[in-house]
């Protein structure tokens, strides 16, 4: 009975998408008791290990976000005490987490991908490192954070990337400006769900305040593109989230130039594999134009929970 199942809902964490964490953690944990679940919150730290001993939760529901929650760390621990938990194991979270290792098996299966290159971000001082405009994302980090765009005319890379208020790493990824839509597809299981277009609202790019911030931007699912290009994306989203290795839920995300022809450039950016479960998130609202409630949504992945994954 799933009344009986206790829920660890683990979320917070030491990140910098702690807030986005803490938000998709508390909706999580509501959603699942009103689907009669146990659950017990709780805030990641680095005595989680022996919380959880003490805990002794039937599952972990992962809302954690970012470094340690997304890129197989906690998934390590978690396999390590034996405890079932929801969405990717370690190595396919690792492996997603890394912007340039995904890209790699991503395009090994056929699924196309924006040329780009990983470089110190001290070695973008003087000179382009490409033909503007490109972008320049932090390897392993979500939310958007650290993402600059720089744009045709700009005469140098950005100085923040090599200024001290760098905090993503040193690693960055120059990578490909596509003009273009945004597109995602969410898969769960071994389905994709639909595909919705995200539209920022006031912002140049789909960042952390159009992500985040209510208002921030438009959610149009589904996605007013041709049959050819939906379904291609739903493939597509499918194809990553079986290459990389994904388990339970994932979100893939894609730009679409159509300025020239319908069919235009698809380009597969990068596969989520902790989509964010907020008030404004992405995944919650394509389960729900596929007819899955959010309490059946998050059952769902508490269900679908184990080890080894």
């Amino acid at each position: 009975m799933t009344d009986k199942k206790h829920v660890a809902v683990l979320m917070g964490g030491f990140s910098s998408e702690r807030p986005v964490s803490l938000a998709s953690g508390e909706a999580c944990a509501a959603a699942l008791e009103r689907a009669g679940y146990q659950v017990t919150r709780v805030d990641v730290g680095r005595d989680i290990s022996e919380r959880l001993r003490a805990l002794a939760p039937d599952v972990c529901f992962n809302a954690l976000h970012g470094p340690f929650g997304e890129d197989g760390s906690i998934q390590g621990v978690l396999e390590y005490l034996e405890i079932p938990y929801s969405h990717s194991g370690v190595l396919a979270s690792a492996l997603a987490m890394d912007k340039k290792l995904s890209k790699i098996v991503a395009k090994v299966q056929g699924i196309p991908v924006a040329e780009s290159k990983v470089m110190n971000r001290f070695d973008l001082t003087s000179a382009h490192p490409m033909p503007p405009p490109y972008v320049v994302k932090p390897v392993a980090e979500g939310s958007s954070f650290g993402i600059v765009i720089v744009q045709a005319d700009q005469p140098h890379p950005p100085q923040i990337i090599t200024s001290d208020e760098w905090r993503y790493g040193d690693r960055v990824m120059v990578e490909r400006y596509i003009h273009g839509r945004e597109l995602t597809c969410t898969v769960m299981g071994d389905v994709a769900l639909g595909v919705t277009e995200i539209v920022p609202v006031g912002h140049t790019f789909y960042d952390y305040d159009a992500k985040y911030v209510e208002g921030g931007s438009k959610h149009v699912c589904p996605a007013e593109i041709s049959p050819f290009v939906y379904q291609k994306i739903r493939t597509l989203a499918l194809k990553a989230h079986q290459a990389i290795g994904c388990r339970g839920v994932s979100r893939s995300d894609f730009r679409y130039d159509d300025r020239f022809s319908e069919n235009g450039e698809l380009v597969w950016l990068e596969i989520n594999t902790q989509p964010g479960m907020t008030p404004t998130s992405l995944a919650p609202e394509m389960a729900a134009q596929a007819g899955h409630s959010f309490e059946e949504f998050v059952s769902w992945m508490v269900e679908d929970a184990t080890c080894c994954r």
